[in-house]
């Protein structure tokens, strides 16, 4: 059950997809330090550029850049406190829905809310530009808060070490925050983008298997397999049967599944059909 008491300033546990994600957000963190320092200038930025989530660079082909961009880092103070929120909002939900839920979640919202913002962008509302650009994993943390909100609203922080707030008022004080930088700065793709990126995440919450969507598409996988061999069983069924009464045998019968029902057993009993 979700925790409705205070939360401590005890680390929550290292483990899962939670570990598998900042240790690649770090990892890429370090690689850009590095290339940077060993890199042409022109040639790093070119690179970056391509990386980056540029609107008009996306219509034009470059579709890689709605996933790209959630990796790239945001300066030492950002990612460092996008990779303590992740940790912190990461190992609560996969507690509860497990790894791949919490990765499915995690992508989902980063690159539904870069689909969002860049079609947004195209609009020009709130001096919005499709020439815009954004990098960092704020977005797809946003969708991880939204769940945190709608799964476990009532569960208390210590907003600042400091006041204690549950979870859906967190959540609602950075979104309006996110709203006045929309509304009241220049840049504005930065909050669009984030806001998109919360969208997504309900909308995930909200539309998706409670198990994700992959458990999803393999239960449907199956299903469809499943049915696929009961026509074909379906079909045999009929061409036996019409091949026996040409040979003076009507007392044949199959169920609706195609299986052979035999006259002497019990037609309620199952257990012995192939």
């Amino acid at each position: 059950m979700p925790r409705s008491t205070p939360t401590t300033l005890a680390l929550p546990p290292f483990s899962g997809a939670t570990r598998r994600l900042i240790l690649i957000l770090l990892g890429v963190f370090f690689a850009d330090a590095l290339l940077g320092l060993i890199l042409p200038t022109n040639f790093y930025r070119t690179l970056a550029a391509h990386l980056l989530l540029i609107p008009i660079d996306v219509v034009h082909g470059q579709l890689w850049q709605l996933a790209t961009y959630i990796f790239l880092p945001m300066g030492i103070t950002g990612t460092l406190f996008a990779l303590l929120t992740l940790w912190f909002v990461g190992s609560m939900l996969e507690d509860i829905r497990g790894s791949r839920w919490l990765l499915e979640l995690f992508l989902t919202s980063g690159i539904g809310g870069a689909i969002l913002a860049t079609a947004i962008s195209f609009t020009h509302l709130f001096n919005l530009s499709p020439y815009s650009l954004a990098a960092g994993c704020y977005p797809a943390i946003f969708g991880l808060l939204i769940a945190v909100a709608v799964l476990m609203g009532d569960t208390e922080f210590l907003l600042l070490f400091i006041v204690s707030i549950k979870a859906k008022y967190l959540v609602a004080i950075y979104i309006l925050i996110q709203l006045a930088l929309l509304l009241k700065t220049d840049n504005a793709f930065g909050a669009l983008l984030q806001l998109c990126g919360a969208l997504a995440g309900y909308l995930f919450l909200r539309y998706s298997p409670r198990r994700g969507l992959a458990f999803g598409f393999t239960e449907r996988y199956y299903a469809l397999r499943n049915d696929f061999y009961r026509s074909k069983r379906r079909r045999a069924a009929r061409k036996f049967e019409v091949y026996m009464s040409k040979q003076g045998r009507t007392d044949l019968h199959f169920d609706k599944d195609g299986r052979y029902v035999d006259p002497d057993k019990d037609p309620t009993d199952k257990r012995w059909m192939n």
